[in-house]
């Protein structure tokens, strides 16, 4: 095993990422969102990729879903992030309509996100439906990473937020877009809100690494959104989510304390003053 800390390893790129997969001593890949350059900055030596997501709909505009998300939107929130990052992969969203509709506006928006937002690589929800773009965004030399199971921007189609893979067809459906997005060219995958098993049957069959959210320990790697796992974000708690800090009560603390220094005249203090 390596003893290269984090801080000196090189940039990973989606190349580096994909051959992990064929290494005995590989580490599991460690993945967060951040929509902004602060949490960016915080997460860059901690982290391998950090992904823009769609998932900004709902943490930071407040949207019931991700289906409002605009690509101007993620383009901002990609260029953000871009100016905190050093070393970590950065992946961004391919937003619900940017490429559902023609594989020509597929190519075109997700050219815009590498080349305004500064994204190392797009991640695309589907398999077998979204492979020919898969393989036509590999060919011309932009990075894939794929995105099956539960779907978000499938939402509606799926009646809410419901785990996938719980019947022979559907397990068997899910296997197949695996498979057509590793032949069509993406250099992992995610899998979002599967059973365990499934996604342990899918990491052991794929040679790209599968990255999991809701699908169990076996993945080759684990995403989460920084909100979720910081504790931010107190009124979603699905099953996958673990909090590692409750930071929502930390913020409230902070600026119950400044709203009281504040309101008691002793905020700002000499320090906090020029002469």
């Amino acid at each position: 095993m390596s003893t290269v800390s984090q801080s000196q390893r090189p940039t990973l790129t989606a190349a580096s990422i994909r051959a992990l997969k064929a290494k005995t001593d590989r580490q599991k890949l460690v993945v967060v969102t951040a929509y902004d350059y602060t949490f960016a900055r915080l997460v860059d030596e901690l982290v391998d990729v950090v992904l823009v997501g769609d998932s900004l709909g709902m943490v930071v505009k407040g949207e019931p879903n991700t289906l409002s998300v605009s690509m101007d939107e993620m383009i901002y929130h990609t260029r953000a992030v871009a100016r905190g990052l050093k070393r970590a992969h950065l992946v961004a969203d391919m937003p619900f309509l940017s490429y559902q509709a023609s594989l020509e506006d597929g190519v075109r928006n997700a050219g815009r996100l590498l080349a305004e937002g500064g994204a190392h690589a797009v991640k695309v929800e589907g398999g077998v439906s979204v492979a020919p773009l898969v393989a036509r965004l590999s060919e011309i030399g932009i990075p894939v990473l794929g995105h099956i199971g539960l779907t978000p921007q499938s939402v509606h189609a799926f009646g809410g937020y419901r785990v996938q893979g719980k019947t022979p067809t559907s397990q068997e459906s899910i296997f197949a877009d695996a498979i057509a997005l590793e032949e069509a060219g993406a250099y992992a995958v995610v899998l979002e809100g599967i059973p365990a098993d499934l996604a342990s049957r899918i990491t052991e069959r794929l040679k790209i690494p599968t990255i999991g959210i809701g699908a169990g320990r076996d993945c080759d790697g684990q995403v989460l959104v920084i909100q979720d796992l910081l504790g931010l974000n107190i009124d979603f708690q699905p099953r996958f989510v673990k909090r590692f800090a409750n930071l929502d009560s930390v913020v409230k603390e902070s600026i119950s304390r400044y709203r009281d220094e504040v309101q008691g005249g002793t905020f700002p203090g000499e320090e906090q003053s020029f002469k």
